[in-house]
């Protein structure tokens, strides 16, 4: 059935983050979430999803000292964190609301002077985070990467919580596992399931080829004035394609004034795969000069053309069609379904179909040129490169449509057949001008005729040349016709004998083999949904076997994917065809085969897993990607006005010779429901049915036409147009039917429940209304109930069927339901729909069992996409024979004269019944509002169950005791043998005014008796527990969590607890949650009032309660059994309510302990909030606003208050914590309510917790008044339990059980051990609520939904009249301790070398070192210089001194100091105990260079090195195995350690002295080399020195020690020379004076 408004049976639809499903109500135009989450949130109405983000701390980052912040992108929307100075791990927490695609950037110090630089970033949609279980992500590592530099592996990790909220979505915080575990980085990846870590960079290749189809986007004036003046007729539109994946955009060229473009580009995306993004957005817009226009939009789903198996492939698709569509085609200037083309919602028309292909490279980032040279030019591709944002255009050459034609199939002419069998229930507002259907497919017949004057040929209108058909013109419209009344609401159309027909011929490529596979895969789908639906059915009704029919069910799945898998083994190819990437013939078999090993060893009990695992599967399977035939629209036409739509896919009409291709609906009568298009669907107006129409199909090969109406109903003659007269094939314009049966309807409507309340009183006067063909009857109205029995027997006589009477016996039409409310004034509101199909009883046929008569059956009443309740009711249709009326079985039963001429059900339909009591505990009402501004003051309930009740005393004054004085009243009722059946019980308090008045307070409907039904005690069971159930066994969350030892803690580690504090249990939820909230024999029934709200005025449930009935009840066959009534002491008055405590006024001491809250929601800008608790009960209020916490969200209270209240009075404990601020009234960050009243009289004795050991003295002492001993005694004697028995050898007996003591025997302590095992005792024992802290969580009014954060509490309550009990145990928070942390660097080594020398070019570095405590980084120090040293080493023999605080239990360091020079306060932090060690190069005129540098966690660090050869980089790269110490088990470290950066960069020799403060202050040591306990100078080469300031120092040591040897050499040479030239000179003179011999 193609169910327009979806009523009928909805499926169950898999939340599929990138799936658009064809449904109205599951998208919401909510701005771009919408877009991006596509249909996988749910409808969140008019507001858009709330995405909560926490970014917590960054690790790993790739990079020197940076400066790192992060900013988080939502849609349009930007916020960063607050930035982290120095560090490469900064611990962020901020919460900001976002909405749409996250995308997380690290920015590396962006500042005034220069704009940040990308560290790394990561990307992922809204929908992959709603996906995931409770829709978020908690504590997870997202993994950064560069999308710019490819070769690069992962630039650091991101720790962050994600969370996706819609509107009544609750979003719990999951429990917080102990820090070590959230620190395995790996092993908490912020990826989906079944995403590997390890993700590649991957080429998305998008091709773009052409379109066709495109409507006429304008008819401007001047494109008329154009033609007239010059005759020039262009295309009114130019295309482009627009497409969209993870973040980036890329666009084709504009085509300009074409119907057909034409583009043979491609896109190219460069995105990590597996992407987090499932979806592509490929879009056709409309260039204009004003603002650009989708024209269609369609998603490509990755996961549909992708395969993860061992036989899978990359994501593939095409080249194929894919068809767009969106709001109708015939062009207007303000087009209101606008956001239908932009892929929002349900398209009611074709728009256009686009040829396109995708293709995915995986890319190897070993490759050296992948960054630089992008891409590669290939000879049959030209190339034209544009990157804005990181995609590539790439022009395909025109030789490429040879292989589109191939590609994309065959031409081939299909047919379409359709003929209007019955069109009813149309909408009266339509008003009563003639009506009429029109039949499109693709862009034929939509009113222009195919688009512009230029369109193809070969895909325009079909008019054939003679030939056997004659001129076969395609019909597409029915006749009009004036339409006929049906009721007030309704008409129908009079298609009496006469059915008017269209049909129409189209062109499309032939790929019928991928639809027919997608029909193969349906009808498997359906058959395990439906088999599933069974099973569920049988877990429910309680029918024997269900896992039997579980086993069927997957057996038949397992032997149909096995079939699938054989049909679709591959066959010989064929040489026309071009081979393709096949996405679908191998893209299934492995996924299916797979199904059919894991369904046939599935274990039978999981059924539910199995039923919602099993369809999201199918559904996610059988969507074809690739589909080439267009849907098939049906609109209906008032007055030439498009009025109302459905939509129905090709693939469910589609003709094969083969049964199992054929689609699900051709050649078959099926209901369609009419629809209002895009928004006007949504919402109540969306909810009435525009049209039923019975409408039949056949879509197939024109050559194959010969059967295409085997399928209607039979007995008509054919009607054709004159030219088509004699050919046998030729199709007709319309049927006359000549056969028809008369039949009478009769509709046994016996009761509904849980209907919608639609009235202000919280009630409703509900009719029901039942359609059958044209005509209508109405039930009588039955006053303020929601759930009326109406005990009606509706008969339609002469309901005329035309077509064979064996046809209507297997598929008779269906009869539809609509219940309304009826109203003084005005129309009547219409409260739900449901539908039923008949039984069906010819008149050859016995009316005799096993058919008939009819069993009644429940029917799912569906208000818009929303269930509000059911309808359990029969019908019979019955064929009037030859003989009339007297044939028919009589309608026995009097008509029931008091309600007018009213047939009740008969008998034999109508239930059997037996008589039953029922028994009230009224105890007492709780929290009533006021009423008409008055206040209530003497309320009085009453319980009425199938028209009999009873009534509680009244309650005098409400104000002064809001309890019952009478207990226990009861009446007898019949009720149905079969308990399914039972009717609901009503309970409605009234208000008694002043002169015999009464005012309806607030009504709640127990809608079924099933958990009060007493049913005979088992040996176990204890009697008063009506529910007959025990609550079950603790479900801790943490197996760390149950402690014994004395330092038992609040989830962080077991071994440091926050507080000196006793053994406990912690609950990481709610105490009610873990004991059935307190439940155990008295409930709470919320009393609700006013309407309903649908998702446009927000009335949520939360927001109609008025008030709380306290009480119970008991229903059983009388008489009562004996063995019940004869015990001892048994009451009468109290019937089976026996040894219920009083239920006087008592006065109780509260105390109230609150240890911590945890996740709080931020209040201040900054982030932060300055957290303080406030408490309520009654008239009490105490608010520790001076103990305010500063900037923290994670606060330590450690509190505890005693409060004195008076039950039932002051039962309601309000803990809230609110925000303190300077200026302005506090804001309320949230709170939690807890009814003190349940837990106190509860048999889980809740008041004060069960400890697990007994002592006298300690911090462990016993809390309670009563000791173990007197407790049991109590116990024993209310549950009439034989004992206790003390005997000896520490022995105790308890009813029939022997326990012993362990160590200490005295009674005491053998009390406790049976107290501890409790449950154990038959028939009365029940679990003990041990001594325990439990995680309640914190919510605000104003953010409904979404948790403001979790506290840790408990509370314990003592009567004043018993013993006091002793003080208050202390568990405020441990104090830091001050320790001194000293710090000597000794020496480093093999420092790599920064600065080259001027005059020599030598490699030297002038070292420092520098070093803090993690978050201390601007109390940092620096050791003096060691200038100029030529080998890496550098001696300082320089003292650090850190002082700090510590908690040793958290292993933290407490800093508390001013945020900012405007803060008002300190704010404490606790930070990691890390030490930082930097060695840096020191340059006089530019900024120091760092060198690297070693973080040591002083609580696990590496032993250093001996000495510096052994000093390696595994020290820090190998942590794992090597054996770590504590500074603060060692308190003295001397050692090597290797100062590092992505190398070795150096080694740190240090020795590390930890001291507490008190021995620092008796043993004191100077800074530097400073006194006292001074360090001596440090022995450094005569080289290190600063040169500029000692010239001749420097000449010393740069020319004289490196060049002396030279020098010599030089001075010896120039000497050499001198005395050379000076007897060169000296030498001719010399010579002369000697020749002459002067």
């Amino acid at each position: 059935m193609w169910d327009g408004t979806q009523h009928h049976h909805p499926k169950t639809f898999p939340s599929d983050p990138c799936g658009i499903w064809d449904l109205p109500s599951s998208l919401s135009w909510s701005g771009d979430v919408g877009t991006e989450l596509g249909s996988a949130v749910p409808y969140f109405g008019n507001s858009s999803p709330q995405v909560s983000i926490t970014i917590i701390e960054a690790r790993q980052l790739v990079g020197l000292n940076m400066d790192p912040v992060v900013c988080v992108e939502v849609g349009e929307e930007k916020k960063y964190t607050s930035m982290k100075e120095s560090t490469n791990c900064p611990y962020y927490n901020e919460v900001g609301p976002w909405f749409s695609s996250l995308d997380f950037q690290v920015i590396h110090s962006k500042n005034l002077l220069r704009s940040g630089t990308l560290v790394g970033s990561f990307k992922m949609d809204v929908g992959t985070v709603y996906t995931q279980p409770e829709h978020q992500f908690y504590h997870k590592w997202a993994i950064l990467s560069d999308p710019e530099d490819l070769t690069a592996g992962l630039k650091g990790y991101l720790k962050c919580d994600i969370a996706v909220v819609g509107k009544g979505d609750n979003i719990k915080t999951p429990h917080k596992a102990n820090e070590t575990e959230e620190d395995d980085i790996e092993g908490n990846l912020l990826l989906p399931d079944g995403v590997p870590p390890e993700r590649q960079w991957a080429r998305f290749y998008i091709k773009i080829y052409r379109a066709e189809g495109l409507p006429r986007m304008n008819t401007s004036i001047m494109a008329n004035v154009k033609k007239a003046l010059i005759g020039e007729n262009k295309d009114l539109v130019d295309p482009y394609v627009q497409v969209a994946f993870a973040g980036q955009k890329g666009k084709t060229s504009i085509q300009k004034s074409s119907y057909e473009p034409l583009w043979n580009e491609q896109i190219i995306f460069t995105e990590m795969f597996p992407p987090l993004c499932k979806r592509i957005k490929i879009q056709i817009r409309d260039s204009d000069k004003v603002n650009d226009v989708a024209i269609g939009t369609h998603f490509i789903d990755l996961r549909k053309v992708s395969n993860e198996g061992d036989k899978g492939f990359l994501p593939t698709f095409g080249p194929a069609w894919v068809n767009m569509y969106g709001s109708t085609r015939n062009y207007t200037l303000m087009d209101e379904h606008q956001e239908l083309n932009e892929g929002l919602g349900e398209g009611v028309s074709f728009r256009a179909r686009l040829l396109l292909g995708l293709a995915v490279e995986i890319l190897d980032t070993t490759n050296p040129e992948i960054n630089t040279k992008r891409w590669e030019t290939k000879p049959s591709w030209s190339l034209w490169k544009c990157y804005p944002e990181g995609w590539t255009c790439l022009s395909l050459s025109p030789g490429i449509s040879f292989l589109l034609q191939s590609c994309s199939g065959k031409m081939e002419e299909f047919f379409l057949f359709g003929a209007f069998l019955e069109a009813t229930m149309i909408d009266r507002k339509i008003g009563d001008k003639p009506i009429n259907f029109e039949v499109t497919i693709g862009w034929l017949f939509f009113g222009e005729r195919g688009g512009g004057e230029n369109q193809n040929p070969e895909l325009g209108v079909g008019e054939d040349e003679g030939g056997e058909d004659g001129e076969m013109v395609s019909v597409s419209s029915s006749q009009p016709m004036k339409p006929l009344v049906t009721d007030r609401n309704y008409f129908h159309l009079p298609y009496l004998e006469k059915k008017p027909c269209i049909y129409i011929r189209s062109w499309w490529q032939d790929q019928r083999r991928r639809l027919y596979n997608a029909n193969i895969m349906d009808k498997i789908a359906d058959k395990l949904e439906e088999g599933l639906n069974d099973v569920q059915e049988m877990i429910k009704t309680e029918k024997p076997h269900p896992e039997r029919r579980l086993r069927g069910v997957l057996e038949e799945l397992s032997s149909g994917c096995l079939l699938f898998t054989i049909s679709r083994s591959p066959r010989p190819p064929d040489p026309r065809e071009i081979p393709v990437p096949p996405v679908w013939p191998q893209a299934r078999p492995p996924s299916m085969e797979s199904v059919g090993f894991a369904s046939s060893r599935s274990p039978a009990p999981a059924v539910p897993q199995w039923s919602e695992w099993g369809t999201e599967r199918a559904l996610l399977w059988h969507s074809q990607p690739q589909h080439t035939i267009p849907d098939v629209f049906i609109w209906m036409m008032s007055n030439n006005k498009r009025i109302a739509y459905a939509r129905i896919p090709s693939k469910d009409i589609l003709y094969s010779i083969v049964e199992e291709e054929m689609g699900k609906d051709c050649a078959k009568v099926k209901t369609v429901f009419l629809k209002l298009p895009g928004k006007r669907g949504f919402g109540p107006a969306g909810w009435t049915v525009q049209a039923k129409m019975e409408i039949y199909l056949w879509l197939g090969l024109n050559k194959q036409r010969k059967d295409f109406l085997s399928g209607l109903p039979c007995g008509f003659e054919e009607r054709k147009i004159p030219q088509g007269q004699n050919l046998p094939s030729f199709p007709p314009i319309s049927l006359l039917y000549t056969k028809k049966q008369v039949f009478q309807l009769r509709a046994h409507m016996y009761q509904a429940r849980s209907l919608f309340a639609a009235d202000s009183s919280g009630l409703s006067d509900p009719f029901a209304r039942v359609f059958f063909i044209s005509q209508s009857q109405c039930t009588e109205v039955l006053n303020e109930t929601l759930c009326p029995t109406w005990d009606q027997l509706l008969v339609f006589d002469n309901v005329e069927l035309y077509g064979e009477a064996h046809e209507m016996r297997d598929d008779p039409p269906i009869i539809v339901i609509e219940i309304y409310d009826q109203d003084t004034v005005g129309k009547a509101d219409f409260m739900g729909r449901t539908f039923a199909k008949p039984v069906v009883k010819m008149s050859d046929e016995q009316y005799c069992p096993p058919r008939f008569p009819p069993q009644l059956e429940y029917y799912q009443i569906y208000r818009g996409n929303a269930t509000a309740g059911d309808l359990l009711a029969a019908f019979e249709l019955l064929q009037i024979g030859p003989g009339g009326k007297s044939d028919l079985p009589p309608i026995d039963g009097p008509t029931d004269m008091d309600r007018g001429p009213i047939l009740p059900v008969p008998l034999g339909i109508r239930p059997v019944l037996s008589r039953y009591r029922v028994e009230i505990l009224f105890w007492g009402l709780r929290d009533l509002k006021r009423v008409n501004l008055a206040q209530v003051d003497r309320p009085r309930v009453d319980i009425e169950c199938a028209g009999k009740g009873v009534q509680s005393a009244l309650i005098q004054n409400y104000k002064k005791n809001p309890n019952f004085s009478t207990l226990v009243k009861w009446f007898e009722v019949d009720l149905p043998e079969n308990e399914l059946l039972h009717p609901p019980l009503n309970i409605r308090v009234v208000d008694c005014r002043a002169f015999g008045r009464y005012t309806l307070v607030g009504s709640h409907t127990v809608s079924s008796l099933r958990k009060f039904i007493y049913r005979p005690p088992d040996k176990k069971a204890q009697h008063w527990n009506m529910a007959g159930t025990r609550t079950r066994e603790p479900a801790l969350g943490h197996p760390g969590l149950v402690l014994t030892t004395s330092f038992a803690h609040l989830s962080f580690d077991p071994k440091f607890p926050p507080f000196k504090f006793f053994s406990s249990q912690v609950f990481n939820k709610e105490l009610e949650t873990e004991f059935d909230n307190f439940e155990d024999w008295l409930h709470t029934f919320n009393l609700l009032r006013g309407k309903i709200g649908d998702n446009d005025d927000n009335a949520t449930e939360e927001e109609r309660i008025v008030g709380r009935f306290k009480g119970s009840m008991c229903v059983y066959k009388v008489p009562l059994p004996e063995d019940i009534s004869k015990e001892a002491g048994y009451d009468p008055t109290f019937g089976m309510f026996q040894g219920i405590p009083s239920n006087d006024p008592i006065n109780v001491l509260v105390r109230v302990y609150i240890v911590r809250a945890t996740d709080l929601h931020p209040a201040d800008i900054n982030g932060k909030a300055d957290p303080y608790i406030a408490i309520k009960l009654g008239k009490t209020d105490i608010k520790d606003k001076e103990n305010y916490i500063s900037k923290q969200l994670n606060p330590v209270f450690g509190k505890s208050f005693d409060i004195e209240a008076t039950f039932p009075m002051e039962s309601m404990l309000t803990v809230a914590v609110y925000d303190w601020d300077l200026v302005g009234t506090d804001d309320l960050i949230g709170e939690t309510k807890i009814d003190l009243e349940n837990r106190f009289y509860s048999k889980h004795r809740a008041t004060c917790g069960v400890s697990q050991t007994y002592s006298i003295h300690g911090y462990n002492t016993w809390r309670d008044p009563m000791k173990p001993s007197q407790i049991l005694s109590k116990l024993c004697k209310e549950g009439k339990v034989d004992g206790p028995h003390f005997g000896p050898g520490g022995r105790v007996k308890v009813a029939n059980r022997v326990f012993t003591g362990q160590k200490k025997p005295t009674d005491e302590h053998l009390a406790l051990a049976v107290l501890r095992h409790w449950e154990d005792i038959p028939r009365a024992g029940c679990r003990l609520v041990p001594e325990h802290v439990e995680t309640r969580p914190l919510l605000n009014p104003d953010k409904p939904g979404i948790e403001q954060g979790r506290l840790e509490m408990w509370v314990d309550m003592f009567p004043m009249d018993m013993p006091a009990p002793g003080p208050a145990i202390d568990i405020s928070p441990r104090k830091p301790k001050k320790y001194e942390l000293r710090v000597i660097v000794w020496n480093t080594d093999e420092v790599i070398l920064e600065d080259d020398d001027y005059f020599t070019g030598e490699k030297s570095s002038d070292i420092f070192v520098r070093g803090w405590l993690k978050g201390q980084q601007e109390d940092k120090q620096d050791t003096d210089v060691h200038y100029h040293s030529l080998t890496g080493e550098g001696n300082f023999n320089w003292r650090y001194i850190f002082p700090f605080d510590y908690l040793m239990a958290e292993e933290k360091i407490v800093i508390s100091k001013k945020e900012s020079m405007f803060s008002w306060d300190e704010t404490e932090y606790k930070i990691p105990a890390r030490l930082t060690l930097q060695v840096w190069d020191a340059d006089h005129f530019s900024a120091d260079d760092f060198l690297g540098a070693i973080e040591l966690d002083l609580n696990r660090f590496p032993r250093g090195a001996k000495t510096s050869k052994q000093c390696s980089l595994e020290m820090v790269t190998n942590e794992a195995e090597l054996p770590m110490i504590s500074i603060f088990k060692q308190k003295r470290v001397k050692g090597w350690w290797p100062s590092a950066l992505c190398s070795l960069q150096g080694k740190v020799e240090a020795e590390l002295h930890l001291l507490t403060a008190e021995e620092a202050e008796k043993s004191p040591a100077g800074l530097a080399r400073n006194e006292p306990d001074p360090l001596e100078k440090p022995n450094r080469p005569d080289t290190s020195f600063i040169w500029f300031l000692n010239p001749l120092k420097s000449i010393k040591y740069l020319i004289c020690t490196r060049y002396k040897w030279l020098i010599i050499k030089i001075v010896l040479a120039l000497l050499l020379l001198i005395m050379v030239a000076l007897f060169l000179y000296s030498m001719p003179g010399y010579m002369v004076k000697k020749l002459l011999g002067a």
